[in-house]
């Protein structure tokens, strides 16, 4: 059946197909207020193929149908849109490099504040509360975590996870260059377990839109790794200029990948770990 339904969407004229997307990210624009018109067009594909075995329909029209008259398939699809929820130190690299940053980062600062944007959900903001205390900075720092949907919002408020993926997730973190006892960051209930609720707190969750939304504090750290890959060129640039407008003189910016010389805003940043992108704002 799935064989059949890509079938019939490879059936469908490439600029046919192509206005179905425009006229459908123009619906969700008008209609729910998020715009994804200037993201990859490549990536907006493949979920919105994606989104459509799952419902079992053929066209991106049948999916836009759907879209404007069930306000579930919109927030479903909105989500399917989004970024994809990060496990427990599921990326060894960037712990790795939060660990050596961190310290340098935000002792110089009385209440020093990171900025999660576009948090690929709770798991990736509990891994950076256990990396902040265990570089004894938890107790000072503000988290603040943004995700773009309500939905997004609404998932983050009871988070868990299954207490069966612990020893999973301590591999992850043992790879992350942890060394304490993994399992005594959470609560257990049950088969779920969160982390603790002395970690949560420090934690700020709001709802904010990278593409659409002003800045909105001063922050020492600003890390956004998984959601840039999926911006066009002219809303990255959007994007790291509300960065740049948010991020406090000397902070430190975390990104997808190398900012080129020549875009806009390169001079007014230095690279502090090649090959990786991150860079200390000099300017």
């Amino acid at each position: 059946m799935v064989e059949l339904l890509q079938g019939a969407v490879n059936q469908v004229a490439p600029e046919t197909e192509e206005l179905e997307i425009a006229l459908l990210l123009e619906a969700l624009l008008q209609r729910y207020g998020f715009d994804f018109r200037g993201f990859e067009r490549a990536a907006v594909r493949r979920r919105l193929h994606g989104a459509m075995r799952q419902r079992g329909l053929a066209t991106v029209s049948a999916l836009q149908e759907r879209v404007l008259h069930q306000p579930q398939a919109g927030t479903a699809l909105l989500r399917a849109l989004g970024v994809a929820p990060a496990a427990m130190f599921d990326d060894a690299d960037e712990a790795r490099q939060l660990r050596a940053l961190l310290g340098p980062c935000l002792r110089a600062s009385a209440v020093p504040k990171v900025w999660l944007a576009e948090c690929a959900g709770a798991e990736q903001a509990w891994t950076l509360a256990i990396l902040l205390l265990e570089q004894q900075l938890h107790s000072r720092t503000e988290i603040f975590a943004s995700v773009a949907s309500e939905q997004a919002l609404a998932e983050v408020g009871d988070a868990g996870f299954p207490a069966a993926r612990l020893a999973e997730y301590e591999a992850n973190y043992r790879r992350g260059g942890g060394k304490a006892r993994f399992a005594d960051y959470f609560e257990v209930s049950g088969e779920r377990a969160a982390l603790l609720p002395a970690l949560r707190r420090r934690i700020n969750w709001a709802q904010y839109n990278l593409v659409t939304d002003a800045s909105c504090n001063e922050f020492q750290l600003i890390v956004c790794r998984r959601a840039l890959p999926d911006y066009g060129p002219l809303l990255r640039q959007r994007v790291l200029q509300l960065f740049h407008d948010s991020l406090a003189r000397f902070g430190v910016l975390g990104l997808d990948r190398a900012l080129r010389d020549d875009e806009p805003l390169a001079a007014n940043y230095q690279a502090i770990a090649p090959p990786q992108a991150w860079y200390k704002r000099i300017a």
